[in-house]
């Protein structure tokens, strides 16, 4: 715990490892151990009255969140995690709030290019020969020179798209709006239905919104060519399982998934079996990058709250 006057602010962390690895709070500032499993008036006692700042669980259950709104200065609740759509309507109203921006790009956009590599050579089918000992080659598309879209241009979106140079590959990138940015073109989603039938991968790197939720839909994958590839790394309902499934056990379809919907997947779903996808269980974000790149956040926004600039990372939960 970091030695400060009484009534310093205080600024919560959920668990040791982060509250070790930070050190000693700036001035003005003392770092206290809650992962706001319990109320803060057990945790905490009077010093619940001078929580400034709550850094969230990586995973935070909405009941646990109602403890919030006893904290009565608090000015910034911090997440680790990328998305927050399971956090809108559950903070209290009017505090602030940040993601982990930054923290899981270089390590999700890692995995959406394993899974397009793995799918486009073939490697969940090579290791399905090596559990039955057999010895067979088969030619891939691969990836150079394929068309890849890329549905997102926020950090993990961008993350991606950086990898995904180095490929050859000709890239399309798309977000809500068309503009030009210092990468070039951005087309707007109103132009899916144009581009989606001359692509040979969709990278889908979206938050969940009330606009991108379902955005994947029946339409969209059946404008996508045959035997073209879905990736997902961003969330699961952004795409319609049901229509995806459907492609899917048509064979006119291969996927790559590291989000589903739901969450988690249940043993008897039908996705499970679906010939031509590969499915990790939502570990984009899960390498050893995440501490140091947590803890430089975290080092940022503590210095932020210290000297009353404004906090890095702020979200409109709307």
């Amino acid at each position: 715990m970091s030695q400060h006057p009484e009534g310093a602010a205080l600024v919560t962390l959920p668990d040791p490892d982060l509250l070790d690895g930070l050190g000693a709070a700036p001035d003005g500032l003392e770092l206290r151990l809650w992962d706001v499993g319990s109320p803060p008036a057990d945790a905490l006692g009077d010093d619940a009255a001078r929580v400034a700042a709550v850094v969230l669980p990586y995973s935070s259950p909405a009941s646990a969140l109602r403890s919030l709104g006893e904290l009565p200065a608090l000015r910034l609740v911090q997440s680790l995690s990328a998305g927050y759509d399971n956090l809108v309507g559950k903070l209290p109203a009017g505090v602030p709030f940040a993601n982990g921006g930054g923290i899981h790009d270089a390590s999700t956009s890692e995995l959406a290019l394993g899974l397009v590599l793995a799918s486009l050579r073939g490697l969940d089918d090579a290791l399905r020969d090596q559990e039955q000992a057999r010895w067979r080659p088969r030619q891939h598309v691969g990836l150079a020179d394929r068309r890849v879209l890329v549905l997102g241009t926020g950090g993990i979106g961008r993350a991606v798209t950086a990898r995904l140079r180095p490929f050859e590959v000709d890239l399309v990138r798309v977000a809500s709006s068309a503009r030009t940015d210092e990468d070039g073109v951005v087309h707007g989603v109103d132009e899916l239905p144009a581009l989606l039938p001359d692509v040979d991968v969709v990278v889908v790197a979206l938050p969940l919104s009330g606009s991108t939720r379902g955005l994947v839909d029946a339409a969209f994958l059946a404008a996508m060519p045959e035997q073209s590839l879905l990736v997902n790394v961003g969330r699961g309902a952004v795409v319609d399982t049901d229509a995806l499934v459907a492609e899917l056990r048509a064979g006119r379809l291969r996927a790559a998934l590291d989000v589903v919907d739901p969450e988690p997947l249940p043993e008897d779903h039908p996705l499970w079996g679906a010939p031509g996808v590969i499915i990790t269980p939502h570990v984009g974000g899960g390498t050893a990058a995440m501490r140091p790149r947590a803890l430089a956040l975290l080092r940022t926004q503590l210095q932020h709250l210290a000297t009353g600039a404004e906090p890095v990372n702020l979200v409109d939960l709307g």
